[in-house]
């Protein structure tokens, strides 16, 4: 028999009843308002002339996600497991700079200045939208599915960087092209694989620019493996998850047929 608990998780951590995908939903608006809020906030003009306005809509939105907050905490069995989460933290920090602000004001007027800055922080309120988000979940799969592919090859293109960088130190470092030390080479070898090409450093000598153009081609692979790894990662997580979240561990990202989480072993 589901106890109010039960209840209340399945509102609050999931989308599969009405009441949990009402509840998202609104949820998603008040993040959005929040966002905007703050957006708006950032612009002089605006702060002066309804500043008061907005004031008292971000403490509107800090009170409602401060009684979300709560709730989640309510809701799960192990309540340190979901705040010391990733989005625990988040929704630690969506409320926080609000009541800070409030702390910062009590002691001393001259730390008003760094208010702004501890407001910026509920920016992170919009990575509590990936959580209502069903292929949000599936791409946060796929990519903890393909780190440790993606590691070695991060691993790999850094050798390469260290390599190449190095090596058109030597090449260059009397051509007067800019490469007046390996890290600003590094730099280079950095920009130049990632195909950015910012132009500020170029090689002079033909043996550095043959150099260059081996980076320049396998700046082409730099974007292609990653892609293909989260790719294949994709379809393999396409339609197995869904918005169940474990009661014990909040943790979510289970099967469609699951009866237990696959991380803690606690029933779904």
């Amino acid at each position: 028999m589901n106890t109010w608990r039960d209840r209340l998780h399945e509102i609050i951590f999931e989308a599969d009843t009405p009441a949990g995908k009402a509840f998202d939903v609104v949820l998603m608006i008040l993040i959005m308002v929040s966002i905007v809020e703050v957006m708006v906030e950032s612009v002089s003009e605006i702060a002066r002339e309804y500043g008061r306005f907005l004031l008292i809509i971000e403490w509107i939105l800090t009170i409602v996600f401060t009684i979300e907050y709560i709730l989640r905490i309510i809701a799960v069995k192990k309540p340190w497991k979901y705040i010391t989460s990733f989005y625990g933290v988040i929704d630690f920090l969506s409320i926080i700079p609000s009541f800070l602000t409030l702390i910062i004001t009590v002691l001393h007027a001259k730390y008003l200045i760094v208010i702004r800055a501890f407001r910026l922080i509920r920016i992170f309120r919009i990575f509590k939208l990936v959580r209502f988000l069903r292929e949000g979940q599936t791409i946060l799969v796929a990519m903890r599915a393909s780190l440790a592919k993606i590691t070695v090859f991060l691993t790999f293109v850094i050798l390469l960087v260290l390599i190449f960088g190095s090596l058109m130190y030597l090449v260059e470092v009397n051509a007067d092209s800019g490469f007046t030390n390996i890290p600003r080479s590094i730099y280079w070898a950095i920009v130049t694989i990632t195909t950015v090409g910012y132009g500020d450093i170029a090689p002079a000598t033909p043996f550095g620019q043959f150099l260059a153009a081996i980076i320049m081609l396998l700046g082409y692979a730099v974007i292609a493996v990653p892609t293909g790894i989260v790719t294949m990662e994709l379809v393999n997580a396409n339609n197995k998850t869904n918005t169940q979240a474990c009661p014990s561990c909040s943790r979510e990202g289970h099967d469609d047929d699951a009866d237990y989480c696959k991380f803690c072993g606690e029933e779904l």
